[in-house]
């Protein structure tokens, strides 16, 4: 039997503004965004029929047809020929509903095999559409690395690989829904944007201070106060060594920056004794 494996690297927001809502109902966005090592696996094999999902670890998908599934559906149409069976394994690591692309990586990792296995040939910019019809964050997944990103996620400009740094991811015990944080942020006002063109010349310079300085999420800055644990995650990210830190996505894990794996390596440690969900990681370059 075929089985093919590839790893789905989470992601990180340097920088996230929310720019104005759409006719479609989505949001205009502007991000830095990077893949960081913490990494589910897929898996995939080739089965006598049908679709079967095995997500192990506990993660429990929505009900319904599962991302994988629409995926593998989304992908088989655009190429023009029938969905074999398949059986998609989750060796899940990220954790769930977190904002650092969890789900998004997995679907992302799955169609980079299905074009390596079932069409090669098939550009990247038409597998990253394929990727915007399930989700925002799929592009930028499939193709990792940094990248400064526009509209709802999938207008990808790449940038130069960040400086040496570490990061510490750390998810407070609770998620927070999404579209509860950008229904406030549509009838509150920003107090505060990011620096974007700052953010992404520090990048393309590789300076580590001007990096950090700029941090930002603004979905920081309308969560509502029964989340304000983010904030005490944050504060002792700071207290621990970290240069700075930001939620990620619209949280509520927040990612701490560190000069060097040591001190990133015993904030995480501390960190984990509270907050089992605690992770160190580093930038990965582009996966394509």
């Amino acid at each position: 039997m075929s089985r093919w494996k590839e790893p789905a690297p989470a992601k990180v927001n340097l920088a996230l503004d929310i720019l104005r809502r759409r006719p479609d109902g989505y949001h205009d966005l502007s991000m830095v965004m990077q893949s960081v090592s913490l990494c589910d696996t897929v898996i995939v094999e080739e089965t006598p029929g049908g679709f079967a999902l095995d997500t192990g670890g506990g993660f429990t998908p929505l009900a319904g047809r599962s991302m994988e599934q629409r995926t593998a559906e989304a992908f088989f149409s655009a190429i023009g020929r029938p969905m074999p069976g398949l059986r998609v394994t989750l060796e899940k690591r990220i954790p769930a509903y977190a904002g650092i692309g969890g789900g998004s990586a997995d679907v992302a990792a799955f169609l980079r095999i299905l074009r390596k296995v079932y069409c090669p040939s098939l550009s990247a910019d038409a597998l990253e559409r394929i990727g915007l019809s399930i989700g925002s964050d799929v592009p930028f997944c499939v193709r990792g690395g940094t990248a400064y990103a526009r509209g709802r996620g999938e207008i990808l400009t790449p940038l130069p690989p960040l400086p040496d740094m570490c990061f510490v991811l750390c998810k407070p015990p609770f998620d927070i829904p999404t579209p509860t944080l950008f229904a406030r942020a549509d009838r509150l006002t920003l107090p505060r944007r990011p620096d974007i063109d700052g953010m992404t010349d520090a990048v393309r310079r590789g300076d580590f201070d001007a990096i950090a300085a700029r941090l930002c999420n603004v979905f920081e800055d309308v969560l509502p106060p029964e989340f304000a644990e983010v904030f005490t995650v944050k504060e002792r990210l700071l207290e621990l060594g970290a240069k700075n830190a930001v939620m990620s996505g619209s949280g509520p894990t927040v990612c701490g920056m560190f000069r060097d794996a040591d001190t990133a390596q015993a904030a995480a440690d501390t960190l984990r004794e509270r907050y089992p969900n605690t992770f160190t990681a580093t930038p990965l370059p582009p996966l394509e």
